[in-house]
C-alpha cells in the first residue's frame, strides 16, 4: 500500500506540473495517458497469471513450478509490451484521433507523448509484473524502495524537463514523457537488481532464467488465470475512452478534469488496489495451504484498513474539492468543472475501494473469470447511463454521477459475493502448513 502510494504520488507530481502549461496541455497528457491505461491493463494477464499460480504454487510448497510460473509471466510480459510498443509507434495518430478533441494542437501533443511512452512501455510492463511477482513470494519492500526511488528521479526530472531550466530547453508535454519513462527504466532496473541481490532461500524468483523455454501447461495456466481479469481491466479503460469522448462535447477542459481526476482519486483506487494485490497473494498462498479462515481474517482486516482510508479521502473530496482543484488548475471554468468531479466522486469512494480490493481477494482464489463477469457488467452500464443522465440538466455532471452510481452497485455486490465465496472454501491444512506450523520454515 505504501508503493501504491509511492504510485499515486508520481502520477500526481505529473499532473501539477503540466498544469502550469495550461489545460490543453493537460488533456493532451489526458488522451495519451487512456492508452498507456489499456497498455497496463494488457500486462495484467501476466502479471495477474504469474503471480496467482506462483502465490498458490509457493503456499503448497512446490518452489520448482513457482519458478515456472514467474519465468513464463515475465517472458509473457515481453512479449506483449513489443507487441503495444509496435502498434503505439505505427498508428499514434489515428490513436489519438479517436479521442482528441477538436484541437489540432492537443492531438499533435497526445500523438508525442504516446509514441514516446508507448514505444518504451517495456519498463512499465517489467515493473509491474516485477512487482506481482515479487508480492506472491511475500517480498513487498523491494518494491517499495524501486518505487520510492522512481518517484524520486520523476519529481526532479519534472520541473528539469517540463518548464525548462537554465540549459535545458521547455520541453513540455515530451518532457513529462521522458521523466516518466526514464522513472519507470529506474524502478524495473532497481527491482531486477534486489532479485539479483537477495540470496535468501525464499527468492525463488533468483532462480529464473528469463531465456530458457516454459513448459506449455504453465503458461496455459498463466493465460487461464490472467486473460478474464486483463480483459476485464481492457474493456474497463475501452469504456472510459468512450466515456472520454462523450466529454469532450464539453471542450479540452472537460477532458483535462476527467484525466487529472482520475489521477487525484487514485488517492483511494491506487490504495485499494494495492491492498487487492496484498490479499491476491495470502489468500493465494493460503487456498493452496487450505486455511479459508486466514483468508476470511485478512479480508476482514483489508476492508477495515482501506475503508477508513477511503472515507477520509472522500470527506477531502467533497468538502474541499475548490483548493484540490486549485492545485492541477488556473482557469476558473475549469476549477469549476473540476470541483463538481470531486464532490460527485468524493460519493462513492468507499465502495469504489471495496470493489478493488475484493477483486484482488477473490482472483487469489483463482475466481477471475467471475470477477470480470460482474465488472464488465455494471462498468459497461456506465455508458448508457452517462447518456441518459447527461441529456437531462445535470449535463456534464450527468456523466460524473453515472460513474459514482455504478462503483455503489459494484461494492455492494462484490463484497456480497466474496462473502459467499468465503464461506465455502475448502477446510484442513496440507501437510505442507502443518511442517511449518511445526517449525519447518516455509512461505506458508
Amino acid at each position: 500500500m505504501a508503493s501504491a502510494f509511492l504510485a499515486t504520488a508520481y502520477n500526481i507530481t505529473d499532473m501539477a506540473w503540466i498544469g502550469l502549461l495550461g489545460s490543453n496541455a493537460v488533456a493532451a497528457v489526458g488522451v495519451a495517458g487512456m492508452y498507456t491505461w489499456l497498455a497496463s491493463a494488457i500486462v495484467v494477464m501476466a502479471r495477474m497469471g504469474g503471480q496467482v499460480n506462483m502465490a498458490q504454487a509457493l503456499g503448497n510448497r512446490r518452489p520448482d513450478e513457482a519458478v515456472q510460473y514467474a519465468r513464463g509471466a515475465l517472458q509473457l510480459a515481453v512479449g506483449l509490451a513489443l507487441a503495444f510498443s509496435a502498434v503505439t509507434l505505427a498508428f499514434a495518430d489515428g490513436l489519438v484521433g479517436i479521442l482528441a478533441p477538436d484541437d489540432p494542437h492537443v492531438a499533435q501533443d497526445a500523438a508525442l507523448y504516446l509514441r514516446l511512452c508507448g514505444g518504451f512501455v517495456l519498463f512499465i510492463y517489467l515493473s509491474q509484473t516485477l512487482t506481482g511477482l515479487l508480492t506472491a513470494q511475500g517480498d513487498s519492500k523491494t518494491p517499495f524502495k524501486a518505487n520510492a526511488a522512481g518517484l524520486v528521479v520523476n519529481m526532479a526530472l519534472d520541473p528539469l524537463l517540463i518548464l525548462g531550466l537554465g540549459p535545458v530547453p521547455q520541453l513540455g508535454v515530451l518532457g513529462a514523457a521522458v521523466a516518466t519513462v526514464f522513472a519507470q527504466l529506474v524502478v524495473a532496473a532497481l527491482m531486477i537488481a534486489g532479485i539479483v541481490r537477495d540470496r535468501g532461500a525464499a527468492n525463488v524468483l533468483r532462480r529464473v532464467r528469463p531465456l530458457q523455454p516454459t513448459k506449455a501447461v504453465h503458461l496455459s495456466r498463466i493465460v487461464k488465470i490472467g486473460l478474464p481479469a486483463a480483459i476485464q481491466s481492457a474493456l474497463y479503460a475501452v469504456i472510459s475512452m468512450v466515456l472520454t469522448r462523450m466529454v469532450a462535447a464539453w471542450g479540452s477542459g472537460a477532458v483535462a478534469v476527467q484525466r487529472v481526476g482520475g489521477q487525484i482519486e487514485s488517492l483511494t483506487w491506487c490504495t485499494a488496489e494495492a491492498a487487492g494485490s496484498a490479499l491476491n497473494a495470502f489468500a493465494a498462498q493460503n487456498f493452496g495451504a487450505r486455511r479459508p479462515e486466514r483468508i476470511r481474517r485478512g479480508y476482514r482486516l483489508a476492508f477495515a484498513a482501506v475503508g477508513a482510508w477511503a472515507l477520509a479521502v472522500s470527506a477531502l473530496f467533497v468538502f474541499l474539492p475548490g483548493p484540490i482543484s486549485s492545485v492541477f488548475f488556473h482557469e476558473p471554468d475549469v476549477v469549476g468543472i473540476s470541483s463538481s468531479y470531486l464532490f460527485v466522486i468524493g460519493i462513492g469512494e468507499a465502495f469504489m475501494c471495496i470493489e478493488l480490493m475484493t477483486v484482488g481477494a477473490l482472483s487469489g482464489l483463482g475466481k477471475t473469470r467471475l470477477c470480470s463477469i460482474i465488472s464488465v457488467a455494471l462498468t459497461g452500464s456506465r455508458i448508457p447511463l452517462a447518456l441518459l443522465l447527461s441529456s437531462t440538466p445535470l449535463g456534464l455532471d450527468g456523466v460524473w454521477w453515472a460513474l459514482t452510481l455504478t462503483s455503489i452497485a459494484k461494492g455492494v455486490v462484490f463484497w456480497a459475493v466474496f462473502r459467499r465465496v468465503a464461506r465455502k472454501l475448502p477446510e484442513g491444512r496440507t501437510q505442507a502448513v502443518v511442517a511449518v506450523d511445526e517449525g519447518e520454515p516455509g512461505l506458508a
